[in-house]
């Protein structure tokens, strides 16, 4: 039996006539199987992913003199801005917590291909001496913001923890959850739903074919995120809960402050409808994207986009022209998720504090379990150093301090504090000033317990 003459007709007009090759040798429900999967639009998706695939073999376009860094009414900093600020910022973004008006959305489609692993990123442990994964430390830190919150205005309050799936990652994403019990949060505040799939096509414009009867699909990116929010009634479930600000991402950053108050605050200060956190690029040809402003709109700029010489552009006053590191953390009002606006603001981050992607296996030479590991536990050495701790070895010796530990090096001491403990590394004077602490020491509940009785 031969396909439909029009199916067949439509396929050969947009250069896809090959995906029929195999049609004689299978049954009945695998070519109905396939014939429901060509998606409309197929022409277009691999002429669009040809046109790409031209570009990436070719030379990439320039956007240097295009280009204008982020004016500095629009930029906010953690390190330049002064205490009162960042105290008033936090204060805002409490009280919108408190008013049960902020959402955290994660997107997390991506598989551990990259780490050597078939199980979804966030279920990954990097080898804390706890054992948590990053989803227990991110449902951790939603629920000690939720308190911080909830004890500054007397009232309790909920975070929704929407997290954005694929195909490949849903099922045992949902697995995962129902096993460790939803890591203590409510079930109905952990909505998971899944970003759509798109044929995967080759670099000229020709969809593959996973088997004979099958198109190979890939989920289409954290750009599909606003389709995803659309299809899956996302929003109105936003909505009905009276969601109005939502922090959205990447599940591989293992230092990443969920639903981070002073971020928000910031942001809803400036009045924004969208805004990014960034970092300072590391060094000029450091390969990230940057914000900044292009032809009039605020965008990221791949860093393949840009000449070498625009990259090592100095300001006048020292440091690089454009040097907004793009991490992939942004805030949305649910308005604008609805109808893209462009009342953008960037704040600027400390790369030690809140960025340490988890990308690749041991074998690279950054952004590995092993660099994850290095960065959270330095910045809780750090955090236990300013809180007065002291540490011993195993022969009970003081363990010499370090005041600046980067998150590229071991600690002396090895401390991890629970985000249910501390969330900004408030709190924990009351328990570690002038006190001794065996390396490694885990600082979790049950301990504090035991601090408190000392």
């Amino acid at each position: 039996m031969d396909p439909p003459e029009e199916v067949r007709a439509r396929l050969e007009r947009c250069g896809q006539g090959h995906l029929l090759r195999f049609w004689a040798e299978l049954n009945t429900a695998q070519r109905g199987a396939l014939l429901a999967a060509l998606p409309p639009g197929l022409g277009e998706h691999c002429r669009l992913a040809a046109a790409a695939g031209a570009r990436q073999r070719g030379p990439h376009e320039r956007l240097d003199g295009r280009m204008e860094p982020l004016p500095p009414e629009l930029l906010g900093s953690a390190r330049r801005s002064g205490p009162a600020a960042l105290q008033r910022w936090e204060a805002e973004g409490l009280y919108q917590i408190s008013q049960n008006k902020v959402a955290v959305l994660l997107l997390a489609g991506g598989q551990g291909t990259r780490l050597g692993v078939s199980y979804p990123k966030g279920m990954y442990n990097v080898g804390l001496p706890s054992g948590k994964n990053l989803y227990q430390i991110q449902a951790e830190r939603i629920c000690k913001v939720e308190q911080l919150a909830g004890k500054r205005h007397h009232c309790k309050c909920v975070i929704p923890w929407y997290i954005m799936t694929s195909e490949f990652t849903l099922g045992p994403t949902e697995e995962f959850f129902v096993q460790h019990n939803y890591f203590n949060l409510d079930r109905c505040n952990v909505v998971m739903f899944e970003q759509r799939m798109l044929p995967a096509v080759t670099f000229d414009g020709k969809a593959i074919l996973e088997e004979k009867g099958k198109i190979a699909m890939a989920p289409d990116g954290n750009g599909g995120l606003y389709r995803a929010l659309m299809d899956n009634k996302i929003l109105d479930d936003m909505k009905q809960r009276g969601i109005q600000y939502v922090h959205v991402y990447c599940v591989d950053n293992i230092l990443v402050k969920m639903a981070d108050p002073v971020f928000i605050g910031f942001c809803i200060s400036k009045g924004a409808d969208c805004g990014a956190k960034v970092v300072e690029k590391a060094y000029p040809t450091e390969p990230v994207g940057v914000v900044c402003c292009v032809d009039g709109v605020y965008q990221v700029v791949e860093y393949s986009e840009i000449s070498p010489e625009t990259a090592q552009q100095q300001r006048p006053e020292g440091g690089l022209m454009f040097s907004a590191g793009n991490i992939c953390n942004h805030f949305f009002t649910v308005e604008f998720l609805e109808i893209v606006g462009q009342n953008f603001v960037a704040f600027e981050v400390l790369r030690e504090e809140e960025f340490s992607p988890l990308k690749n296996a041991d074998t690279a030479d950054k952004d590995t379990p092993t660099t994850a590991r290095q960065a959270l536990l330095a910045q809780h050495y750090r955090w236990a150093l300013k809180a007065g701790a002291r540490f011993v070895d195993e022969n009970g010796c003081r363990i010499p301090e370090k005041l600046s530990v980067s998150g590229t090096e071991d600690p002396p001491a090895v401390c991890e504090i629970s985000p249910l403990v501390s969330y900004f590394g408030e709190g924990l004077e009351v328990y570690m000033k002038n006190k001794e602490f065996p390396s490694p020491f885990v600082l979790d509940e049950n301990k504090l317990e035991m601090l408190e009785n000392s």
